[in-house]
């Protein structure tokens, strides 16, 4: 179509800074518009920070960069935050110490030689029938406190005690004692030689190793039973043995909290001697106690000997206010 003769006709300069001026309006109008958007939210800003909506599938959310971080807001179930909860509990909530209960269970460790292990599982169940206690047995065969360069006792029990933190320790240690007493390393070297040929030397040697054993054994208020050992059909190494059980009463005698099961007195007749029969408590009867060594008990005189131990265990439970 052709001009208007009264409408001048535009320059192309003209027309250029028009269509300039039209491009900025326009920029600046959607950065206006968009700036607005972000300021009061979106519909995707929406998703971002509530998650999956109501209906939507799980393959449909998405996370803006914008959104918290799990170490800001972290979900009601994270295991993190439990942890931490039970990390940071008032510092008033004790642990129960009330008297023995089905709920609240007394500790008992057992642990020794070879003796440990032949009474020690019949005493493990009598103490946690009374469902008021648990046990725990820790033996070694052959061992004892003559001979720390073979099993040192000592260090294990130093070791040991803090981590089982038990309430009653039964401990027993003799039958491989009676020999020459070596020094608390790692290489053989005898500080005492045989107790038939040394026994004062022996005697107070012993006592003080046994002694420290209690002592160790009865820190925080513990209570320990400390088990004798029988003696044997030999004679020779009955007169060994009796002074090994000498050193230890002796040790025990000095500690008033140490209660001293007397296996000695238990499995000897009549004259103080050896006995092979003994009469079991549980149904009067008499019944070989020995194993074919002549020294060792056999499974009578473990659960015979097993029973003397629990009666102390029970009596010293009741004593903490357990009813049993």
């Amino acid at each position: 179509m052709s001009q208007s003769a009264n409408q001048p006709a535009l320059s192309p300069q003209l027309l250029l800074r028009r269509v300039m001026v039209l491009v900025v309006l326009l920029v600046v109008g959607y950065s206006g518009v968009k700036a607005m958007a972000e300021y009061f939210g979106g519909d995707d800003d929406v998703v971002a920070s509530t998650g999956q909506g109501a209906g939507e599938s799980s393959s449909t959310t998405d996370v803006s960069t914008t959104a918290p971080t799990p170490a800001d807001v972290a979900p009601a179930n994270d295991p993190v935050e439990i942890s931490t909860l039970i990390i940071d509990a008032p510092e008033d909530v004790v642990e129960n110490t009330g008297p023995p209960s089905p709920d609240n269970k007394a500790k008992v460790y057992i642990v020794g030689d070879s003796d440990a292990g032949t009474f020690g599982p019949y005493l493990q169940q009598l103490v946690d029938g009374t469902e008021v206690a648990e046990t725990a047995l820790n033996y070694k065969v052959s061992s004892g406190l003559a001979r720390p360069d073979f099993y040192n006792w000592p260090e294990e029990l130093a070791q040991a005690i803090p981590e089982v933190d038990p309430d009653i320790v039964v401990a027993t240690f003799g039958g491989n004692d009676s020999q020459g007493l070596s020094a608390f390393q790692d290489e053989l070297q005898f500080v005492v030689g045989d107790p038939l040929d040394n026994e004062v030397e022996w005697i107070e040697e012993y006592t003080k190793r046994a002694g420290d054993v209690m002592d160790l054994l009865l820190e925080e208020g513990r209570t320990v039973i400390w088990v004798g050992i029988p003696n044997d059909d030999n004679p020779d190494v009955t007169a060994k043995l009796a002074i090994q059980d000498r050193a230890a009463k002796a040790a025990a005698e000095a500690r008033p909290d140490v209660i001293f099961i007397d296996t000695w007195a238990r499995f000897s007749g009549r004259d103080g001697n050896w006995a092979e029969f003994v009469i079991d408590p549980r149904d009067g009867e008499g019944k070989d106690v020995r194993a074919d060594d002549g020294f060792h008990l056999n499974v009578n005189g473990a659960e015979i000997l097993a029973l003397d131990i629990a009666q102390a265990i029970r009596d010293d439970l009741r004593a903490r206010g357990a009813s049993i």
